[in-house]
């Protein structure tokens, strides 16, 4: 019995060692096997991170991307392209509008370079038939209006014509009329838009852009150029030139243009085209090469010459004819493309 006892004790004894080895073992094995469960959620969580970095990396890079479709994406034609002829063909209905504004002392040719952008005599001075060349004691703003017509295109053109700017001998506050009647015409046209039965076609009489003259003294800006330029940029696009350009000479004319150009830039004067409106790369570098050319320096006349067999518009002298559409003589072709073409 005692040795059976023993021998159970020893079986016993045995198969706790046995079990004990066996949990052992089991322990190691749940061990073994955790480490690598654990390890696994670490990568799965870190590659989640990843992806979602990635992700949010893509749409900042290309927010429109997931919601852009190709042409080649595209079933079959849908007929998108359409709209372009649509809208063409509206608007050769309608036609165009387009209100310029010349400002400028009296005798520095801002109905004769309205008469030479356009064609035709459509500035004040060419289509009144009781015309009065006297200066005026007050600052008044007349406005003229035209249909033209090219290739079956219409346009309707305004121009707004200054007399009496700066002819005084105390020119204080000479502008604030002409900054009123442009505030005039924004509050006309929000006001036709705010109506609630409003018409099929707003009349538009704001002022699209400003024509500024300057006179070719060769020197500076003065103080009634600077104080009117301030002022004016705030609310319409300013295009300065400088009138009567054949009185300078060449190198005049370039030292001329850099300290009008470092005068715009000390005053902070606006001039149209303003950096701020450059919509994408391409458009920064056409408007840069414009930048370059402000103030254009123009020679205006609308009376025709034979150069070379050919009619060309331009002003006769003693030693030569000034071709105002020639680039070498003046830059009026670049006005003429930055207002119109």
């Amino acid at each position: 019995m005692e040795e059976r006892g023993e021998k159970q004790n020893v079986i016993t004894g045995d198969g706790e060692q046995n079990i004990q080895s066996s949990r052992s073992e089991k322990e190691s094995c749940m061990e073994e096997h955790e480490e690598p469960v654990k390890e696994k959620g670490m990568e799965t969580e870190e590659s989640r991170r990843e992806s979602e970095l990635e992700a949010k990396v893509k749409l900042q890079l290309c927010p429109s991307a997931p919601g852009l479709i190709r042409g080649t994406d595209l079933f079959g034609y849908v007929g998108i392209e359409a709209v372009l002829d649509q809208m063409r063909r509206k608007t050769m209905k309608a036609g165009f509008e387009f209100n310029i504004m010349v400002v400028g002392q009296s005798g520095l040719g801002k109905s004769t370079l309205v008469n030479t952008l356009f064609k035709s005599k459509v500035s004040r001075k060419s289509c009144s038939l009781n015309y009065e060349d006297k200066i005026s004691k007050t600052v008044k703003l007349h406005a003229v209006s035209h249909v033209i017509e090219e290739k079956g295109v219409k346009m309707k053109l305004t121009v707004i014509d200054t007399p009496g700017f700066g002819d005084q001998i105390n020119n204080e506050n000479c502008w604030e009329p002409i900054v009123k009647y442009v505030n005039q015409q924004y509050e006309k046209y929000l006001r036709e838009e705010l109506n609630i039965n409003r018409k099929r076609r707003i009349p538009d009489s704001r002022v699209h852009c400003c024509i500024y003259f300057l006179p070719a003294t060769g020197h500076r800006l003065r103080p009634i150029d600077v104080e009117f330029m301030k002022r004016l940029g705030k609310i319409v696009s300013i295009v300065p030139v400088i009138a009567k350009a054949d009185t300078l000479t060449v190198e005049e004319r370039q030292e001329f243009k850099e300290r009008i150009r470092q005068d715009l830039a000390s005053n902070g004067i606006r001039v149209y085209p303003q950096r701020e409106y450059d919509e994408d790369p391409e458009e920064r570098l056409l408007n840069d090469r414009i930048r370059e050319n402000i103030p254009f320096a123009v020679v205006g006349t609308d009376k025709e010459h034979q150069v070379n067999g050919n009619k060309v518009l331009g002003r006769k002298t003693k030693w030569g004819i000034i071709e105002v559409e020639n680039v070498a003589h003046c830059e009026f072709a670049n006005l003429r493309d930055l207002l119109i073409r």
